[in-house]
């Protein structure tokens, strides 16, 4: 579970260099489509910075699918990235328990003006915390101001020691309640896990099921994601995936597959670039919630200074960002990164084109790194999207 960040800066994985094989570019598409060829060089331009492997689909307006790989899906065999691989979720699964809570506000189960201290009376206190002063909308939007502090790997050793620690939410929560709030409820925007640790608990008070369970019944089974699974404290993916590496200078790049994600419940998440256009596509389209909780989800409020930096213009909303497109609008999104896993993906507004792009690599040494590969994804989101107004299937 990381911050948009996604803590690779923090995530200081050192070890003996890799032996770099690389494989030829793929792309699928229709017959002299522009549109594939140009997502073929959006994957390949990533790669070229260094990223091991990268999977791309694309679905235009009228339902066409591009598909691009490029890099390897394992740096010590050579064997190449499948365009139907799974990759963790991390937190574009936010989207799933924004979905939830929203499903529950329009069934008049739970109010978004409702207090934390209402559906878990206690649970956010000391050190100025006040659960009677947050409420459900300030969790979903990051404006809370509780501060995140899960586990988190910073160096070698802890990566190996603490990979398939498990934590219970209880866990999670009395770390971020060891601190001082970041600002006052409703006084800023602060990525925080934490917040979203508190709405599984939540949807569980409200439910009596586990959020995941929620989000199966809810979400995934009436979508027929068949291939988004939450593992649990499972720390493998099921075939076939790329390796996970994380990269932190040279010489010092890691495989990062084998983890259990800290906040089990919420993210343990597996999915591919299809199942994941199917859901942002669905949402948009309106088939998940009723026209008002859409409305709600889509509210937004501008993110932080140093989010920006990642999300020029960025805003966000109710489990889901909005950014500009270069053609003029915007689109929505929910960007994910954990275990050398990074994902971006956009939907435009009327959830007609869509497109997933999965690292399997998180270059984390320096922020300069971070942008660099933060942008090449961005770049490529924005293409695939825009293509329709340029002219170009």
């Amino acid at each position: 579970m990381m911050s948009p960040l996604r803590k690779r800066l923090a995530m200081a994985l050192v070890a003996a260099a890799l032996l770099t094989a690389e494989t030829a570019p793929a792309v699928a598409g229709p017959a002299g489509s522009a549109h594939a060829g140009r997502l073929r060089q959006d994957t390949e331009a990533i790669h070229a910075l260094g990223v091991s492997g990268v999977q791309a689909r694309a679905i235009a307006s009228d339902g066409r699918q591009a598909v691009a790989t490029s890099g390897t899906a394992d740096l010590r065999t050579g064997r190449p990235v499948s365009p139907d691989g799974y990759f963790r979720m991390a937190s574009t699964s936010k989207t799933l328990v924004a979905v939830v809570v929203l499903q529950l506000e329009a069934e008049g189960r739970l109010s978004l003006d409702d207090t934390v201290d209402h559906w878990l009376p206690g649970v956010v206190r000391g050190n100025g915390n006040d659960g009677s002063r947050i409420t459900v909308r300030q969790l979903l939007q990051h404006t809370g101001g509780i501060h995140d502090d899960l586990p988190g790997y910073t160096t070698p050793e802890e990566y190996y020691q603490q990979r398939h620690d498990v934590y219970s939410a209880d866990q999670l929560i009395a770390r971020a309640m060891a601190h001082a709030p970041d600002f006052p409820p409703g006084g800023g925007w602060e990525y925080s896990n934490t917040g979203y640790v508190l709405l599984g608990m939540i949807i569980q008070q409200v439910t009596g099921l586990p959020s995941h369970q929620q989000i199966q019944d809810r979400v995934l089974r009436p979508l027929g994601l068949d291939r988004t699974r939450w593992t649990g404290t499972s720390p493998t993916l099921p075939p076939p995936h790329a390796r996970a590496y994380q990269f932190y200078g040279p010489g010092s790049r890691v495989d990062v597959s084998d983890q259990v994600p800290v906040d089990h419940e919420n993210l343990s998440y597996v999915t591919t670039t299809r199942d994941e256009n199917v859901l942002l596509r669905a949402l948009l389209a309106g088939r998940l919630l009723p026209a008002r909780q859409l409305a709600e989800m889509k509210r937004t409020v501008p993110v932080s200074a140093e989010v920006q930096q990642l999300w020029p213009g960025g805003r966000y909303g109710l489990g889901l960002a909005e950014r500009p497109l270069s053609c003029g609008g915007t689109y929505w999104s929910h960007e994910g990164g954990d275990g050398g896993y990074i994902t971006l993906n956009g939907v435009t507004d009327d959830g007609r084109r869509s497109v997933v792009v999965s690292m399997s690599e998180a270059r984390g040494d320096t922020l300069e790194h971070v942008k660099e590969q933060e942008d090449a994804a961005s770049a490529l989101v924005d293409h695939a999207l825009c293509a329709g107004d340029r002219g170009t299937p």
